[in-house]
């Protein structure tokens, strides 16, 4: 019957300290909270430097196959044979590399 009084008493106190640490701990954690902004936000910068390396790698593959297609390039035909075929011109000197 005591514990009744005094929460009939100090109702306000307790709603208070209710809503405090309601508040406090959606604050820090849930889906909206502060740790998961912080995850989002490492992988938002992830997934930017991520897409930043697909771009160049798409361009350079465009460019490729632009050189390829559109205007016959010696000079790329002449970069592609040496480095699959290993071929080279006389008193050129080869140094073959372990990549």
């Amino acid at each position: 019957m005591e514990f009744l009084k005094v929460l009939k008493r100090k109702k306000l106190l307790f709603l208070n300290i209710f809503f405090l640490l309601y508040i406090s701990i959606n604050l820090f954690t849930g889906e909206r909270g502060l740790i998961s902004y912080f995850e989002k936000k490492t992988l938002l910068t992830n997934l930017n430097n991520e897409k930043g390396l697909l771009v160049d790698e798409l361009q350079s593959i465009e460019n490729k196959n632009n050189l390829l297609s559109n205007i016959q390039s010696y000079d790329l035909v002449d970069t592609l044979i040496r480095e699959k075929f290993m071929y080279g011109k006389k008193g050129e000197v080869l140094i073959k590399t372990n990549d």
